[in-house]
This record gives C-alpha cells, sequence and structure tokens, in this order.
C-alpha cells in the first residue's frame, strides 16, 4: 500500500513537471527571435527614409512649469518642413507666454532638432541596430492602442541630445516604431536637465509619423519642466517608384 502511495506521488509530480515544461515551450515557442525582430526594424527605418521624399506638418508646442500642466508658462506653433537631402526648416505661426522660455527653451530645441536632422547627423540617431544596442524583452506580444507590439530595450553607442535609453516598441507585424520612452543621454538646453522623454507614433501614408511627444526634466533655475508636442496635419510626399 506503502508502495502504491509513493508511486502515486511520483507519478503526480512527473506530471506536473511534465505541464511545466510544456507551458515553457510554449512561451519559447511564442516569443521571436531577437536577430529577426531587430533586422525587421532596420528593414522598417531604411523603407520609411528611402520613400519619404519631404513632408509639412503642423506643430504644437507647450511648457509646463512644476505640476500645473493645465496653464502653460509658454506656447508656440510652428510649421514645420522635411526635405530628404536638406533636413528640417520651422516657420513659427505663433507663440506666447514666458519670453525667455521660447527664446530658451523652445527656440533652443527648434535649432537642436534642425542640427540633429542635418545630412549626416541625422543617420546616426535613427532607431536601428547601427545606433543603438537592442535586446528583445520577455513577454511576447503587449497591445499599445490596439496594436500588437514588441517592447525591446535600447541603449545608444554613442551620446547625443537626441539619443535615448530607454524602451522601443514596434509593431510585431512590420518592425515599425510605434513608441519610444526612456531617458535623453544629453539635455538640449542648458537651462534644463535630461529629459525622461515619450513620443508616440502612428502610421500615415504606410510610415510611422510621430504623433504626440512628451519630456519632463528639472533644473536649478526652471525646476521641474515639461513639454508636450502635438503633430497634426501631415502632408507627405513620397519618391517617385522606380
Amino acid at each position: 500500500m506503502r508502495n502504491c502511495i509513493q508511486l502515486g506521488k511520483a507519478r503526480a509530480i512527473a506530471a506536473v513537471s511534465f505541464m511545466v515544461w510544456l507551458a515553457a515551450a510554449a512561451v519559447a515557442a511564442q516569443q521571436p527571435d531577437p536577430a529577426s525582430v531587430i533586422a525587421q526594424i532596420d528593414a522598417a527605418v531604411k523603407a520609411r527614409i528611402d520613400h519619404i521624399e519631404s513632408y509639412t506638418v503642423t506643430e504644437h508646442y507647450a511648457v509646463y512649469r512644476g505640476n500645473d500642466e493645465t496653464h502653460p508658462a509658454a506656447e508656440m506653433t510652428v510649421q514645420t518642413v522635411y526635405l530628404q537631402g536638406s533636413g528640417k526648416s520651422y516657420t513659427i505661426l505663433s507663440e506666447s507666454g514666458s519670453e525667455f522660455i521660447r527664446n530658451h527653451v523652445l527656440r533652443t530645441l527648434l535649432d537642436n532638432e534642425k542640427t540633429i536632422n542635418l545630412p549626416g547627423t541625422v543617420e546616426h540617431s535613427w532607431f536601428t541596430s547601427a545606433n543603438y544596442e537592442m535586446q528583445l524583452k520577455p513577454g511576447g506580444i503587449q497591445l499599445l492602442d490596439g496594436r500588437e507590439c514588441l517592447a525591446l530595450a535600447i541603449h545608444p553607442k554613442h551620446k547625443a541630445t537626441n539619443m535615448i535609453e530607454g524602451t522601443l516598441l514596434v509593431d510585431a507585424k512590420d518592425g515599425s516604431i510605434v513608441q519610444i520612452v526612456g531617458t535623453a543621454t544629453q539635455s538640449a538646453s542648458i537651462f534644463t536637465g535630461a529629459a525622461q522623454v515619450m513620443r508616440h507614433y502612428v502610421n500615415v501614408n504606410g510610415f510611422p509619423m510621430a504623433t504626440q511627444a512628451r519630456a519632463i526634466s528639472d533644473s536649478f533655475l526652471l525646476g521641474r519642466t515639461t513639454v508636450t508636442i502635438d503633430y497634426q496635419d501631415y502632408k507627405i510626399q513620397l519618391r517617385p517608384a522606380r
């Protein structure tokens, strides 16, 4: 009788172990190959670069001080023009609020964006394996705004104001960028510290384009500062098919 009980326990343990192994195997099967995911990200970035010849977009910037995110200390609306091979240019359509913040935070931000997007420089800021160490996070597919995404931990291979250390979410189907969340490796302005940033993308004409961005920083002079950017009314010119 005792031997039968022990045998039953052994069989039960074996059955449980087998079920655990099956579950682990199923999870491993669902987890995509990291190298394939990274290659897909690189291909999606290349496709965007190769196909978009130019675009215009209206960007609204708002700067908030402290914990008040209802009353902006400064605002600016600009029209951005991007030309492949030339970079970005900005036309200020309207502005209000603190002149100091507009001149030393928002205009500095625009100047940095111009510099970052110059040919020969912009290539070093793309979210590709050439610029970032990328590691696929466990957990498989996660949903964001109804899209199936994969998460990767990213670490810049060099420091610049536009480089981010954090988490990159990409579309599980094609590797296109959906969201980036992390910390800028350098400050964009001497009046603000390195920022905690978030940028969200949606598919426009088949390519990921930023729709919302947010950066939170602290400094001795300005204290806690939050900058939000809303992107609207994209007009994209694609390169003619060859």
